[in-house]
């Protein structure tokens, strides 16, 4: 058996996507002294790009510090945790191709005859990863090893314990996670505003169908009902509202995707049309599953589960049999609108209610239980843009000056 580790590893995204960054940490099990830390910017990226990059870091500094080393890996993501455990199937490309490489430094220290277990903590109890990990969103590229850690009397490896008496220096104490004395090595601590374009995201909304009218659930994996003559209509006017914008404003490349549901790809059709072009389906811009209660109205469901309801609008993880938590599609559309920001120049999305949501939530930090407070009509335009170096604004939102002409 070779020596035992504890890797904690997590990873955040101002935005998501927005400016990312990863921390990582390796620690002793048996003194609670950190031995390696790093912390480094990802760029624009997701939530889940991040966290996975941290766990990367974090096995290759302890398979730096002992290629056969037992190795517990920590992280508060439960998504990565039950995918690298084999519970959970990855569906997004970037996280696949991130896992593959979790996966691949796990079969080297294997093949070195150490071993790699994944755990779930709470947040709280990963808060020096978090804190490094925010260091990386702030701009710091941060690299300390045992040699780094170790004070004046301690060989590489031995770095003083919490509360040592014989520890030198300043030392650090995040939310009560247990911190070495350390010597602040900061590669790289700022980067210039961007002043490049940005990538610019226009959200069209779907016009209505005969469920918008009725006031009825239809989400993914649903009845999936078509747009009515007036939904048509709205479809066609926002296609014109998207031509006179990019008009007026500097655009670079255009492109069209809208979600695979029929009313978006209608309404991604006739915008795509108003351009000229041809338009992308991208699933992940699907409205939310709502399982057993899709094609019922909002006022039979009011009436009959006021508490679900309730559990709906305000618990992340709360999910209808058959349908998907609010959390799963926050990561899902987040996933897609990095795609869509990495295309760069103009992307018009042909989406739904709750995704643009989403987006405005994941921008603006935006509370679960506050979301309902934004308005998104049908056929709406909403307008974001995002710089390289994680900079955003949005530029307008519900625009529905079109369908008033």
């Amino acid at each position: 058996m070779g020596r035992r580790l504890i890797v904690e590893a997590d990873g955040g995204s101002r935005g998501n996507p927005g400016k990312a960054g990863y921390g990582a940490l390796v620690r002793d099990p048996g003194t609670g002294a950190v031995i390696a830390e790093r912390a480094r910017s990802v760029g624009i990226a997701s939530n889940n790009v991040a966290e996975y990059s941290g766990l990367i870091a974090g096995l290759r500094a302890a398979q730096s510090i002992d290629a056969g080393a037992d190795i517990e890996a920590r992280m508060d993501s439960k998504l990565v945790v039950e995918q690298m455990s084999g519970r959970w199937k990855i569906k997004h490309q970037d996280m696949r191709r991130l896992a593959l490489e979790a996966r691949d430094v796990a079969a080297e220290i294997s093949a070195a005859g150490g071993s790699v277990t994944f755990t779930w903590v709470p947040r709280a109890e990963n808060s020096a990863a978090d804190a490094l990990a925010n260091a990386a969103m702030d701009g710091q590229t941060i690299e300390r090893d045992p040699a780094d850690l170790a004070g004046p009397d301690e060989t590489p490896g031995e770095a003083a314990a919490p509360g040592d008496a014989n520890a030198t220096g300043p030392s650090s104490d995040v939310a009560g996670a247990m911190r070495t004395p350390v010597q602040e090595q900061v590669i790289s601590d700022s980067r210039h505003a961007d002043l490049d374009a940005p990538s610019r995201i226009i959200l069209v909304r779907h016009g209505v169908t005969n469920f918008t009218v009725a006031g009825k659930l239809d989400g993914r994996g649903g009845a999936d009902p078509s747009l009515n003559e007036q939904g048509r209509s709205q479809a066609k006017a926002a296609g014109a509202a998207v031509r006179e914008l990019l008009e007026d404003m500097p655009h670079g490349p255009v492109r069209v995707l809208s979600s695979s549901l029929a009313r978006a790809v209608e309404t991604g059709e006739a915008v795509a049309a108003a351009l000229g072009l041809e338009p992308v389906i991208d699933a992940d811009w699907d409205e939310q599953g709502f399982g057993d209660w899709d094609g019922k109205s909002m006022a039979q469901i009011a009436a009959r589960f006021p508490d679900d309801l309730r559990s709906l609008r305000t618990d992340d993880d709360y999910a209808r049999p058959g349908g998907e938590s609010h959390r799963q599609l926050f990561e899902r559309v987040g996933g897609a609108l990095h795609r869509a920001v990495d295309l760069g120049g103009t992307v018009v999305v042909a989406t739904h209610r709750k995704p643009i949501m989403c987006v405005l939530s994941q921008l603006l930090a935006i509370p679960h239980e506050r979301l309902w407070s934004i308005a998104t009509s049908p056929a709406s335009l909403t307008g974001i843009e995002v710089w390289a170096d994680g900079g955003f604004s949005v530029s307008f939102v519900n625009d529905t000056h079109h369908l008033t002409r």
